[in-house]
């Protein structure tokens, strides 16, 4: 009986694994690709293995003849994103809706800009384009600030601890199992930039699903609000941007589905403890050398797993973030500096939306964000020419130098553990000096 339920386990994974399904999903929601003319033996649809049974990664060039009469010279000259409001439709006819695209930004190892493809749905292509940044780190690079900034300090510290763990463990798991992306064709690759990632679990859905449900149940009491409708913005959140990953054609659905529930597991983990971790980071007598030993330490474990890609700089870019967070949070009880509201005030209700309101939260985020952006235009300016003279690299070609270990792991670190103080301790406090706060 246990021997049938684990076969069809592993069928049913087989299964979902299988890159059709995404294919299907794609065209189902108006993408076709312009694949290749098959000048050689075509691809099996499965990916290839090495000695030890490890998928490899699949990288592809842009620079090839493809379908639809297009050219690898036509195609190398469009600019990424949308190429106009028309295409031009087999047989030479013209299709108001569909639309001429290419991934909107380049592979971030290979420099690839990835295949041209057609968009007879433009509706769900920026749906799901915008459900895709919902759990890319640019974005909470910006919604963590805001939320600190502008609404609860406590709950943005903590969402700063899980995003950490949680990409921590889905890069690391990534690494260990490497799985290949879906292979294309049949999948058309909406998105390229982390094409050269492993891609097993689905990190954007672990972030998209950990993000908003912790969010949630952080809020949740704390806040005023009805339980179906914080629920509801979470649930919609966490699918959003688990369906765009099948879409974009980044994950097969088994990958997707490992994500969501991974970062369940790593929720139901860490949300009992999150105060606790946050009590030790702002009163514990050892929590300034426990942050930056544990993240250090975490970063060369998910380091030593795999060569250079940019998973390992997204891992570093988190861990020091979180590390900066947390000192400036321990700063900041030291000081007298924290801006949590007393216990007897909650649950706290939100303000009534007025134009001063609005005003000054506009003019807070922005000052805030024009720091942190300076901070890290002159730290990054610093630090990586720094790390190259410190090991004797060569600094011209700042990629190459960074697919050094010895220079992207403290280089990602100093940066954004700085750009994280600056967010936790260094803005809130020129917010006073300005009268902001």
């Amino acid at each position: 009986m246990a021997n049938d339920f684990v076969k069809t386990f592993v069928q049913m994974c087989k299964y979902l694994q299988e890159p059709c399904h995404v294919a299907r999903f794609q065209n189902f929601c108006g993408v076709k690709g312009t694949f290749p003319v098959k000048t050689s033996k075509p691809d099996s649809g499965q990916p290839e293995q090495d000695g030890t049974g490890l998928r490899k990664r699949v990288q592809q060039s842009s620079e090839i003849s493809v379908g639809n009469g297009a050219t690898g010279d036509a195609t190398g000259a469009q600019v990424n994103g949308m190429q106009g409001d028309n295409a031009a439709a087999p047989g030479g006819a013209s299709d108001p809706d569909t639309a001429r695209a290419k991934p909107l930004r380049r592979n971030s190892l290979t420099g690839d800009v990835g295949q041209e493809f057609l968009i007879h749905n433009k509706f769900l292509f920026y749906l799901f384009t915008f459900g895709t940044e919902l759990g890319n780190e640019m974005f909470f690079i910006i919604f963590f600030p805001f939320v600190f900034w502008n609404i609860d300090a406590l709950v943005s510290r903590r969402l700063i601890v899980v995003w950490a763990w949680n990409l921590f463990v889905g890069q690391s798991t990534k690494d260990m199992v490497r799985w290949s992306r879906p292979a294309s064709p049949p999948v058309v690759k909406v998105e390229v930039f982390y094409n050269s990632e492993y891609s097993m679990p689905s990190t954007h859905a672990m972030t998209g699903t950990a993000i908003p449900f912790c969010l949630f149940m952080l809020t949740y009491g704390r806040w005023q609000y009805p339980f179906l409708f914080g629920f509801g913005v979470a649930l919609s959140w966490s699918v959003l941007v688990c369906v765009s990953r099948v879409y974009m054609g980044m994950h097969s659905i088994l990958e997707v589905i490992t994500g969501f529930l991974y970062s369940l597991l790593i929720l139901a983990f860490f949300h009992p403890i999150l105060d606790k971790i946050d009590s030790f980071y702002m009163m514990g007598h050892y929590a300034p050398l426990v942050i930056i030993v544990s993240h250090v330490s975490l970063g060369l474990v998910a380091f030593s797993l795999d060569s250079w890609s940019t998973s390992r700089g997204d891992t570093a870019q988190a861990l020091g973030t979180g590390a900066g967070a947390a000192l400036a949070t321990h700063v900041n009880y030291q000081l007298g500096l924290l801006m949590d509201p007393p216990l007897s005030s909650l649950p706290l209700t939100f303000p009534s939306i007025s134009t001063s309101l609005v005003f000054l939260s506009l003019l807070r985020f922005l000052i805030g964000v024009a720091v942190l952006l300076v901070t890290r235009m002159i730290m990054k300016a610093v630090t990586i020419p720094f790390l190259c003279r410190l090991f004797g690299l060569p600094s011209d070609d700042v990629r190459q130098a960074r697919q050094h270990m010895k220079v992207e792991l403290p280089y990602r670190y100093i940066v954004y553990s700085v750009v994280g103080f600056s967010c936790v301790c260094v803005v809130p406090l020129l917010f006073r000096i300005l009268n902001l706060a």
